[in-house]
């Protein structure tokens, strides 16, 4: 049978099953899968997920039923709902990214794919991100029972950017005034990033920031993953203090790091690491393990000297501002920083990058 063949067979079962009483539901499904373990499985983990009352529609369910209980693995052609998959793009965090069309607005999207089913705390959240309408920051569309539908930026992250070395002055201070724009305006609406850093930013052909999975960080709290700690995926650890650690540990304020309560001056320390590592081209604060990063982040200082010496004595003290441990004597607002980097560009010798490019003024 194929995969969408079956989907539509688990969506029709599990749908049926919802017109009896809950009391009947497992014995229906039990003989209306002629003995079928793995389809009986796959309408009984829908059951199990349903509340009466939520809106799931039946493609959402049918979407469910082909992620539940094995690795993601979507081909070009199969559906997940109105969304045709086109190809891959990449694996995260998260899960894996695909290039699809909206067969019904026809637009292409991005869809990241989790294998585990979001709980309905993360969707609320991801409903109240998706109201943030703003030209730097990646738009949330829609969000199914397994994945997250999202607008489509093409260019590369700042992190593959930043794998190349050190960006120009001009051009790390028009990408970073952008990121804080963006800030700005989440901040302003009481949204909070918690992991912003290279691969969470998209920079277009045209020099157009995209900030990406805008506070998706505290709505999902993914588990942690093994790799390279100062570019891993978001991790969620539990904190000595019996709090919860959520972020990328190389990018983490200090606060974050020990498992406290973290606020808009978590994303302003997140901002100074970024911008420290647009400069030099070099990881702030990297180490062999999670454990040995988050250390380094509570207590080893930033080397100064790495900056490149035609960094302005303005942005030399913005970045002192950003990275300073005790959040009290930390920027307050991150339109601080971006009328700072305003005030840089402005300066004599620092270049404007791409005048024919909206950067962002």
């Amino acid at each position: 049978m194929q995969p969408v063949d079956r989907w539509r067979q688990v969506e029709l079962l599990f749908q049926e099953a919802l017109q009896r009483d809950p009391a009947e539901r497992e014995a229906y499904v039990r003989e209306a899968c002629h003995g079928d373990s793995e389809l009986q499985r796959d309408v009984a983990s829908l059951l199990a997920n349903h509340q009466e009352g939520t809106d799931l529609k039946p493609w959402a369910a049918a979407a469910a039923a082909a992620l539940i209980g094995g690795p993601v693995s979507l081909e070009p052609g199969q559906c997940l709902g109105p969304y045709r998959i086109e190809c891959f793009l990449a694996a995260g965090g998260m899960g894996e990214v695909y290039r699809a069309t909206d067969t019904r607005l026809h637009r292409e999207v991005a869809i990241k794919v989790s294998a585990a089913r979001f709980s309905e705390r993360f969707e609320r959240e991801a409903r109240v991100i998706a109201s943030l309408n703003h030209p730097h920051i990646c738009q949330l569309y829609d969000v199914g029972p397994n994945y997250l539908v999202m607008e489509l930026v093409e260019g590369p992250t700042l992190a593959d950017r930043i794998k190349q070395g050190a960006l120009p002055l001009d051009e790390a201070l028009a990408i970073a005034r952008q990121i804080a724009e963006a800030l700005e305006a989440a901040h302003e609406k009481g949204r909070v990033h918690r992991d912003l850093k290279p691969a969470n930013v998209k920079v277009t052909p045209e020099g157009v920031v995209k900030l990406l999975d805008f506070g998706l960080a505290k709505a999902g709290e993914e588990p942690a993953a093994a790799g390279d700690p100062s570019d891993s995926p978001t991790q969620t650890m539990s904190a000595t203090r019996g709090g919860v650690i959520v972020g990328t540990a190389a990018y983490m304020s200090p606060e974050q790091a020990r498992g406290t309560a973290v606020d808009k001056r978590s994303d302003i320390w997140s901002f100074g690491v970024v911008l420290y590592e647009m400069l030099t081209g070099q990881h702030l604060f990297r180490s062999e393990t999670v454990s040995d990063t988050l250390a380094a982040v509570l207590k080893t200082d930033p080397d100064w000297n790495s900056l490149p010496p035609e960094t302005p004595a303005s942005i030399r003290r913005l970045l002192r501002r950003c990275l300073e441990r005790d959040r009290k004597g930390r920027i307050r607002d991150i339109g601080d920083a971006r009328l700072e980097i305003d005030e840089a560009r402005a300066e004599p010798g620092v270049s404007r990058c791409t005048e024919n490019v909206d950067l962002g003024r």
